[in-house]
């Protein structure tokens, strides 16, 4: 299985340009903040299935499968593998705020934290859950710039104090028209680039419950900016907004996937 794609070498490296533009004020700033988390939650529940490929120094070196299964409402999630065959009944869950990784060759659950990767691959569970920016970060307008051929909001983003976050300072570049996320940039509070994550393609997606549309990213690519050449790409298919079933968060129904 692969998810091998083509790069867009403009898209990726494009010059960061500032363009004349007003800043946005703070009250513009925050509701600009809060739409993106908006535009990416859905009231009700969330599936998809996701294609992860892991790549260091340029040469493929892991692919997986697996369905994300996501209920907002009450910030639950969770990761299933379903391929390679020896990953398959593996799993993730978020149980509160709690990130539990089940192994059935074992019959286990091991604690992680927000910064474990998923699956030993430079993902994240933030890269496949609900967006709470507002919620966990003050933000701060940097500039109007252009990425790429795109207009885009330059935003810094500061952890709250009390946030449980894998990355303490996020860059962010946001399509002004779009409103969609372009690029983010995740540092440490010294500052070191840690990843860079750029969203070339994004989908819109009716959503019943949330009676409003839901916009989900088709594709990511995550570049480790520690160890050079490594990155990951995740591609997201087949993504449905319908209700799922109420025992499902739970780490006996994620047992059972493996029996």
């Amino acid at each position: 299985m692969s998810v091998r794609l083509s790069v867009n070498l403009v898209f990726l490296t494009g010059a960061l340009l500032s363009v004349p533009a007003f800043a946005l004020n703070d009250a513009d700033l925050k509701s600009l903040v809060s739409e993106l988390d908006t535009r990416q939650r859905n009231s009700g529940d969330y599936k998809s299935v996701v294609f992860i490929e892991q790549r260091e120094k340029s040469k493929v070196t892991q692919a997986f499968e697996a369905t994300v299964f996501r209920r907002d409402a009450d910030d639950k999630w969770m990761l299933l593998f379903s391929k390679p065959k020896s990953e398959a009944g593996k799993g993730y869950l978020r149980l509160d705020k709690n990130l539990f990784l089940y192994e059935p060759a074992l019959g286990k659950w091991e604690r992680r934290t927000d910064r474990s990767g998923i699956g030993g691959t430079n993902s994240r569970r933030s890269d496949f859950d609900e967006s709470r920016l507002s919620e966990e970060y003050t933000a701060k307008f940097i500039a109007d710039e252009k990425l790429g051929k795109f207009d885009v909001h330059h935003i810094l983003l500061n952890a709250k104090t009390e946030a449980d976050v894998a990355s303490p300072v996020l860059h962010l570049w946001v399509d002004k028209s779009s409103k969609n996320i372009l690029k983010r940039q995740e540092r440490s509070l010294s500052d070191k680039l840690l990843r860079t994550v750029y969203y070339p393609a994004w989908e819109k997606k009716f959503s019943k419950s949330k009676g409003a549309d839901v916009y989900i990213p088709r594709e990511i690519r995550i570049v480790d900016e520690v160890e050079k050449g490594n990155g990951t790409t995740v591609v997201l298919r087949d993504v449905n907004l319908d209700g799922l079933p109420a025992n499902i968060f739970t780490k006996a129904w994620l047992e059972s996937q493996s029996r």
